[in-house]
């Protein structure tokens, strides 16, 4: 038995009774000192992400197969192996699946200049500029954590507000971000915005937990991903961005995201910037808001990008998983130090004190934006789930109810969604995909029962459901005529509390 096997041995049995982040710690330490990669490094080929019963059966499996743990990840079961063979290990007692490590990559566009007469327009677009003060204080009890390449410490957004920090690589708090997207991020979403200097970011006081899991060139894996959101969740996040995406999703991934929701986190993610190379559908996005539901329901929030004029950004993906919209291009924010010049130009900015700040375009600028009001919608509202953070984002942004491929339902409108917060409602959401002569409908909100009702060529309504569980429909449409479709959310008792817009379909012809 080689000293690395003998050394994962031992390891899992130090991970069974020890305290998470020692285990962790140690258990890097000792893989570096193994296996001859220097921690921080990615996972050479062959990785494999592991899904096991318990760490007996781990044990077992890899003593048989001659693999090497690499990495735990204790509260998903899933296990990062190096050197095992991946169909013997399929059919080892206790192995619930056996799965290439898949990669992410984090979803920036470009880097440059703006052509906005103002640095923080991106403030005022969404309206974050018209959030009360009281609010914005009341949302340092929220902490968003930002699963990146890390952060600059030392920018003034971001030192002001002392971060957490944890690096998910080398077991340690440094989060050094040579790469600079995770500064970026971090700064949109949750720089100070009391200490008159820089940016202000979208998120008012709340709280910054900075989890560096990507690398330094900005690559990630979906274990990276795991890793970062698991322990962001166990350290107290109530709000998780993930601005990085890959083509197909994993179960270790998708462990990750139930564990985030199952502890009542929010979780959003932005949609891609593949538009003009076939508008791929994305994960983790895809998974918080699925393909097909046309932006209602799902665990979370799937953020597309939009321009100062409230339109998609080009390069921006669509499709029936996105959740709604922020500014996505050109947008504002702090700049890693550490960071390449040329990659993030330094352009001046009046009056500040201090610190570096640039523009940046992409979806992954768009979706912290969403996160820091999502931070401000609960500050305004604290009793209300995470489902409901998500509902009320969606129900207020500019589409109203409406929704589109392009823009989900719309951009975000933080003020609209504060105001509904304190108003305790989060409305009943409804959207149609329409099929040649059928359409598929979709509706969330927050009813023990639901009423449908249909209204053809503006004559009297008629109701297709009365007070039922469904969530979804698919119905005949008739040619040369115009459907207008509704959904009531019901009490207890059944009375309405909630009806959505209309949703509307004209089928010309005869």
């Amino acid at each position: 038995m080689s000293f690395a096997q003998e050394a994962s041995y031992r390891l899992l049995q130090l991970l069974m009774r020890a305290e998470p982040a020692v285990a962790i710690a140690v258990l890097f330490a000792v893989v570096a000192a193994a296996s001859g990669h220097p921690v921080g490094t990615r996972a050479p080929g062959g990785a494999l992400a592991v899904g096991y019963a318990n760490t007996a059966s781990l044990r077992t499996a890899l003593r048989a197969n001659r693999g090497t743990v690499v990495r735990m990840l204790p509260a998903l079961h899933v296990a990062q192996v190096q050197g095992a063979d991946a169909a013997a290990l399929r059919h080892a007692p206790g192995i619930r699946f056996v799965q290439r490590v898949a990669p992410r990559a984090a979803a920036a566009e470009s880097i440059g200049s703006s052509t906005n007469a103002s640095p923080e327009w991106q403030f005022r677009a969404t309206h974050t500029d018209g959030v009360s003060d009281s609010v914005l204080r009341a949302a340092s009890a929220v902490t968003i954590g930002v699963i990146d390449t890390g952060a600059d410490l030392s920018a003034p957004d971001i030192a002001s507000k002392g971060p957490v920090t944890w690096n998910t690589r080398t077991g340690t708090p440094d989060v050094r971000d040579t790469n600079g997207h995770g500064t970026f991020v971090a700064s949109v979403a949750a720089g100070s915005v009391t200490n008159n200097d820089g940016i202000s970011g979208a998120g008012g006081d709340a709280q910054l937990l900075v989890v560096k899991s990507g690398s330094d060139g900005g690559s990630f894996t979906d274990m990276d991903e795991a890793a970062g959101i698991t322990y962001a969740i166990d350290h107290g996040a109530r709000i998780i961005n993930l601005s990085v995406g890959g083509p197909s999703t994993s179960t270790t991934e998708k462990r990750a995201i139930r564990y985030a929701v199952d502890h009542g986190a929010l979780v959003i993610a932005a949609v891609g910037n593949e538009y003009a190379e076939k508008n791929p559908v994305e994960y983790p996005a895809a998974l918080l808001q699925p393909a097909g539901s046309n932006g209602v329901g799902g665990a979370g929030l799937a953020v597309t990008a939009s321009t100062a004029d409230g339109k998609r950004a080009t390069f921006a993906n669509t499709g029936s998983w996105v959740s709604l919209a922020a500014p996505g291009e050109h947008v504002f924010g702090a700049l890693s130090s550490a960071s390449s010049t040329r990659q993030y130009p330094r352009p001046p900015l009046a009056g500040a004190k201090s610190g570096l700040y640039g523009y940046a375009s992409g979806t992954s600028f768009a979706a912290p934006q969403v996160a820091g009001a999502a931070a401000l919608v609960w500050a305004a509202n604290p009793s209300l789930t995470a489902q409901q953070v998500a509902q009320i984002l969606k129900q207020t942004a500019s589409g109203r109810g409406q929704w589109t491929p392009e823009l989900g339902f719309g951009v975000v409108d933080v003020a609209a969604a504060v105001i509904r917060a304190q108003q305790g409602r989060a409305g009943v959401l409804l959207s149609g995909l329409r099929d040649k002569s059928r359409v598929r409908l979709n509706w969330s909100g927050d009813g023990f029962a639901y009423t449908l009702s249909e209204t053809t060529d503006g004559h009297a309504t008629r109701t297709l459901l009365s007070s039922t569980q469904l969530t979804t429909m698919s119905l005949p449409l008739t040619k040369g005529h115009t459907y207008a479709f509704t959904v009531s959310a019901l009490d207890a008792f059944g009375a309405p509390t909630a009806t959505s817009p209309p949703v509307t379909f004209t089928v010309k012809g005869r």
